[in-house]
């Protein structure tokens, strides 16, 4: 994988969705990981098609649970392990 856009911030829907059309348009392999209040941005349908093409796309189910309450989840629910995980399959990492 060649990037793994970490997630953390509610505020970062625009840099994300140009990030992930980039790599889109260069056929790089990408992965997301949502965290805190990041998690947000899954409720816009912008966010959800612009990580459509990522490899994985994983909330963090606790920061899910805390800002979204029980509504499903429209990406994988996971966990720091996850996201350990995709730090070390990517070649970089950008935190939002």
């Amino acid at each position: 994988m060649d990037l793994l856009i970490h997630v953390s911030s509610v505020h970062s829907a625009r840099i994300l969705a140009g990030l992930a059309g980039a790599c889109a348009r260069a056929g790089r392999g990408f992965a997301c990981f949502f965290t805190l209040d990041g998690v947000r941005m899954l409720d816009d349908p912008a966010v959800r098609a612009a990580v459509a093409g990522a490899l994985r796309a994983v909330a963090c189910g606790e920061s899910w649970h805390r800002f979204c309450g029980t509504r499903p989840c429209p990406v994988e629910l996971g966990s720091q392990t996850d996201n350990s995980a995709l730090m070390g399959h990517a070649a970089r990492t950008v935190s939002l």
